[in-house]
């Protein structure tokens, strides 16, 4: 059954593509709930503490080279709305090149990047032991992982999320499944866990790349080397990928930086940060979402060159997205408490969190503009205005840092959290007006 949807309709198009991308990003965070468990019933808490090391090494390492999903999706979704069938399969072919180059690189390097990332993990010898076996197994995933990465972000820019749902769900079942036939059946313990993260890289990897042919066939088109290595398409392409990366590193430093100077504040604010963050953690996956529909839509409209396609897109995109905001911050504010009550039994922990709920309430209504600004802008493929963008947002960012901690403590801290949020939506909503000059008229 076709998963196309219709630029004439894009209310409709927004919650088609939103609700599995959705449902795509719960899946990572109940597999990783899984492998936890599984964990947690063996007789040494090491394991538990090995497979959080080692995990979080795998997402930081990972999360680095996520250019490869959105910088593809944005490529994707403009040649499909044009619709250019070789180029369609250009826009495969690229991205899956890199993650092979990239992926055996990691492989290659696997020694160097390890000992790096163990000296910045502080955990004892057991866990680091453990955490070690992990890696070695995990990190020859890495050319399959990036695939992944590369078949996603093309799905979802030919409007297939929910192709791109159930990909999603072989890989985590699959690895789930095997978490218990490895480690519950056969007690390979931290081995295991490694193991099925690896297979089912695999399988998912095969399984997309299949699915990938068989949608391929259906659109026709050939394949052509000489398009795939066109010099002037693969320095855009780098140069997407370049400018997404540096974004995705700030992202990830800013909210480091944000965790770190919590912790100068103590344990107890320390935890209640944790907490409020997991409530901004799910709160994201929403909007994500929301913005994955704007980045295909609107990437979909610039292909096609049809301007009220794209003005459409984008305002559907965010009044849906806004819906789900305001849902979310009334949630937090009338069942916050409740909601906090559910991560821990601490009395002191719950009163700090309460005492910085309000921030939360707030949160919803301002990241919603920076999540949808950058799908707009990934689908565009305008992403030096987006890097620009965060690099001013994360300056700005230190400045309120610096000038509101000391002032207001960790009132401060969450201060200056909102006013990065804010400032990243200001200051590409100023670049916004010229985007949307540059999309043509349909002939």
């Amino acid at each position: 059954m076709s998963e196309r949807v219709h630029l004439d309709q894009p209310t409709r198009s927004v919650w088609r593509l939103a609700v599995p991308i959705i449902l795509s990003n719960l899946s990572t965070p109940l597999l990783g709930a899984v492998d936890t468990a599984v964990m947690g019933h063996l007789p040494d808490a090491a394991y538990l503490g090995a497979v959080a090391v080692g995990a979080m090494v795998f997402s930081f390492l990972y999360w680095g080279f996520g250019f490869l999903r959105m910088g593809t999706t944005g490529f994707a979704a403009q040649a499909f709305g044009a619709g250019q069938r070789d180029e369609l399969r250009a826009t495969l072919g690229r991205p899956l090149l890199l993650a092979g180059i990239l992926g055996t690189l990691l492989i290659a390097l696997q020694v160097p990047i390890g000992w790096v990332a163990f000296q910045l993990v502080e955990s004892s010898p057991k866990v680091e032991s453990f955490a070690g076996t992990y890696y070695a197994i995990r990190i020859w995933s890495a050319p399959f992982a990036l695939t992944n990465y590369a078949v996603l972000g093309w799905l979802l820019g030919t409007q297939r999320a929910r192709t791109a749902l159930v990909l999603q769900i072989a890989l985590n079942g699959t690895n789930v499944l095997l978490d218990l036939v490895f480690v519950l059946g056969l007690g390979w313990t931290i081995a295991g866990v490694a193991a099925a993260s690896l297979i089912a890289e695999i399988f998912a990897a095969i399984l997309g790349l299949t699915i990938c042919g068989m949608l391929l066939r259906r659109e026709g088109g050939r394949w052509s080397w000489e398009r795939i290595a066109d010099r002037t398409r693969l320095i855009a392409l780098f140069r997407v990928n370049r400018d997404i990366f540096l974004r995705t590193l700030s992202v990830i430093f800013a909210f480091a930086y944000f965790t770190a100077k919590g912790a100068e504040m103590g344990e107890t604010r320390l935890a209640a940060n944790a907490i409020l963050m997991q409530l901004q953690q799910f709160l994201s996956f929403g909007l994500d979402g929301f913005a994955h529909a704007a980045e295909i839509l609107a990437g979909n409209a610039i292909g096609a060159k049809d301007r009220p396609a794209f003005r459409h897109a984008c305002r559907s995109a965010t009044f849906s997205a806004l819906a789900l905001a305001g849902s979310a911050a009334l949630i937090f504010a009338l069942g916050g408490p409740g909601i906090v009550r559910l991560f821990t039994d601490l009395a002191e922990v719950r009163e700090a969190a309460a005492t910085y709920l309000p921030w939360m309430v707030l949160s919803p209504l301002v990241s919603v503009w920076p999540f949808m600004l950058d799908g707009i802008f990934i689908g565009a493929t305008r992403t030096t205005a987006m890097r620009n963008a965060m690099l001013m947002s994360l300056a700005v960012y230190f400045v309120a840092c610096w000038t509101l901690i000391p002032l207001f403590d960790n009132h401060g801290l969450w201060a200056a959290l909102m006013i990065f949020m804010a400032t990243r939506a200001l200051t590409l909503g100023w670049y916004f007006p010229a985007l949307e000059r540059s999309v043509g008229q349909r002939a």
